[in-house]
C-alpha cells in the first residue's frame, strides 16, 4: 500500500540562506485539486529580517559598476535556460496553465528579461547644460532608491516576478520581492541559482506569503520606498492607502476589460483565431486578454458563427498533455467566480453560445477534481452587465455588435479600465482615428500581444499608475539628482 505523498515545503530566502518560517499555507495543484506544497506563511518578523539583509547589502551591490551587475544577471539568465524544462514543468503544475505555454512564454520570457535589463542598463544616458553668464555648469544623475518591494501575482508567476527584479537590480536597488501564496515554486526555485550567478547575500530576498500579511509588512516599511504591485484594482487601494505616509514611489499594473473593435473590413482568416487566442490563452488570466469583442453589424453573425466553431476546437485538458490547449484555472475559488459570472449573464437574459453550462467537459481520470472550465462565449449581453463591466479573468467573453465608428469608441471606453485593446481593420486612416482616441495604455491593430520590452507598458484609469519598459523601469528605479557646479 502506498504511503502518503511527501509534500515540497518552501522557505524564505534571506540575506543568501533559504529559512524556514513557524507557520505554512497550504498551496494546491490545480489541475488536480490536491495539496501538493506548503508556503511560508510569512510577516512582520520575517520582513524585518530581509529589510536588514537588504539594508546591508545596498552599499556593496549599488557600488557595482552597471556593467558587472549586467554580467551577474546575464549568468542568471543562462541558469535558468539551462534549466528550463524543470522551470517550465514546476510552472505548470503550480499555476494550472499548460506545460506548452509554460516553456514557450513563461520561462524564456523570465530568462528574456534578464537579458534585457541586464543590456538596456548599459545604454542610459544623462543631461548636461552650461549657465556660461553664471559660471555654471548643471549635470543629472541617476542613482538606485534603495529597498524595493515587489509583489507580484499568479497567473504569469516567474515571467511577472522577474519582470519587476531585473530591472530593480539592475538599477542598483536592492530587493525584497513577495510571489503569489499560490504560486511559489519557480520563484524558490529561482532562489537556488541566485549565489551560482554571483548575486550578493541579501540583494534578492524572496519572502513568501499572503498579501494581508506578508505583502501588507513590505508596504507599510518605513525602509522600503518603492513599491512595484502586479495585480488587482482593489489590492492596490489598500497600497495607496498604507503606502502614502510615507510617500513611497508606486508602481501599480492592475486589471483591464480589454476590448476588441472588429470593423466591417477586418480580415476575419487572421482576426478570428487571434482572438480567439486573445480571449482564452493561459486560460483567459492574462490582464491583456479580450473580453469585450465589438463587431460591425454587417459581419456580426458570420463572425459569431466562425468565432464560435473556433473556440469550441480548443481543448481543455491535463497540462502536461501537449495537444491542451487551455488547463486549469488557478483555484476552485476563482472557477466559482468565473462560473458565476456566466449564470449572471444567462439569469439577464443573454446567450451562451458555447462553454460553461452549454458543452460538456471531458477530463482525463486523474484531472476529475481541478479547477477546468471550457472556452464560454457570451452574446447578447447589456452593456451594463457585470459581465461587460467587471474583470472576470477567465476564459469567458462578451460578443455584441455595433453600428458606427462613434458609437464603438463611447461604449469601448465606458468601462474603469483602460489596460490594452486591439482594432481590426484595413482601413489604415480608422486605425490611426480610433487608436487614438481609445482610453488604453497599449493599443494592438490586426495583432494582439505584439510586445517590445523597449516600449511602455501599462494602463490608464483604474488600470494602474506608471509604466514599464526599458526607459520608464529605469527611471521608476532610481531618482534623478540635478547637480550645479560653479567655476
Amino acid at each position: 500500500m502506498a504511503g502518503p505523498k511527501t509534500l515540497l515545503v518552501l522557505e524564505n530566502f534571506i540575506n543568501g540562506k533559504f529559512v524556514p518560517c513557524p507557520s505554512y499555507i497550504d498551496s494546491y495543484d490545480p489541475s488536480t485539486g490536491d495539496v501538493y506544497c506548503r508556503v511560508p506563511d510569512s510577516g512582520k518578523e520575517e520582513v524585518e529580517v530581509a529589510v536588514t539583509a537588504a539594508r546591508d547589502a545596498f552599499l556593496g551591490w549599488s557600488s557595482k559598476s552597471p556593467q558587472e551587475r549586467s554580467q551577474i544577471m546575464n549568468k542568471l539568465a543562462d541558469l535558468i535556460e539551462h534549466d528550463l524544462e524543470a522551470f517550465a514543468q514546476a510552472e505548470s503544475k503550480d499555476q494550472g496553465k499548460t506545460i506548452t505555454f509554460a516553456r514557450t512564454v513563461d520561462i524564456p520570457r523570465a530568462a528574456y528579461n534578464f537579458r534585457f535589463f541586464a543590456s538596456s542598463v548599459l545604454h542610459h544616458t544623462t543631461e548636461c547644460t552650461q549657465m556660461d553668464h553664471m559660471d555654471c555648469m548643471h549635470y543629472t544623475v541617476r542613482t538606485p532608491v534603495g529597498i524595493a518591494g515587489l509583489i507580484s501575482p499568479w497567473n504569469l508567476p516567474l515571467y511577472l516576478l522577474t519582470w519587476k527584479i531585473a530591472p530593480a537590480i539592475a538599477s542598483g536597488n536592492t530587493v525584497i520581492a513577495k510571489p503569489s501564496e499560490m504560486t511559489s515554486v519557480t520563484a524558490w526555485m529561482m532562489c537556488k541559482l541566485l549565489s551560482r550567478a554571483g548575486i550578493p547575500p541579501g540583494v534578492v530576498n524572496i519572502v513568501f506569503g499572503t498579501g494581508p500579511k506578508a505583502g501588507r509588512a513590505i508596504v507599510s516599511h518605513p525602509d522600503v520606498p518603492l513599491i512595484s504591485f502586479t495585480g488587482s484594482t482593489l489590492t492596490a487601494q489598500h497600497i495607496r492607502e498604507t503606502s502614502a505616509p510615507h510617500c513611497k514611489k508606486l508602481s501599480l499594473e492592475l486589471g483591464g476589460k480589454n476590448p476588441a473593435i472588429i470593423f466591417e473590413d477586418a480580415n476575419l482568416d487572421q482576426c478570428i483565431p487571434t482572438t480567439v487566442r486573445s480571449s482564452f490563452a493561459n486560460q483567459g488570466e492574462i490582464c491583456l486578454c479580450t473580453s469585450r469583442i465589438f463587431v460591425q453589424r454587417s459581419i456580426y453573425n458570420e463572425f459569431l458563427k466562425r468565432f464560435v466553431e473556433e473556440a469550441r476546437k480548443w481543448k481543455v485538458g491535463s497540462p502536461s498533455d501537449p495537444t491542451s490547449s487551455m488547463g486549469a484555472l488557478i483555484s476552485k475559488e476563482h472557477l466559482e467566480k468565473v462560473k458565476n459570472y456566466v449564470k449572471k449573464a444567462r439569469a439577464e437574459g443573454a446567450r451562451i453560445l458555447c462553454g460553461e453550462g452549454v458543452d460538456s467537459l471531458a477530463l482525463p481520470t486523474g484531472n476529475q477534481n481541478g479547477y477546468f472550465m471550457l472556452p464560454t462565449v457570451i452574446a447578447e449581453v447589456k452593456n451594463e452587465s457585470c459581465c461587460m463591466q467587471e474583470e472576470i479573468f477567465g476564459p469567458v467573453t462578451c460578443v455584441v455588435l455595433f453600428d458606427t465608428e462613434e458609437e464603438v469608441i463611447k461604449r469601448a471606453n465606458g468601462v474603469k479600465y483602460g489596460l490594452a485593446a486591439t482594432i481590426w481593420s484595413s482601413n489604415v486612416g480608422r486605425v490611426h482615428r480610433v487608436a487614438k482616441r481609445l482610453q488604453a495604455g497599449l493599443v494592438w491593430t490586426n495583432c494582439w500581444l505584439v510586445r517590445e520590452l523597449n516600449l511602455p507598458f501599462g494602463g490608464m484609469k483604474a488600470s494602474g499608475i506608471g509604466r514599464e519598459g526599458a526607459k520608464e523601469s529605469y527611471e521608476f528605479f532610481t531618482e534623478v539628482k540635478t547637480i550645479t557646479i560653479k567655476h
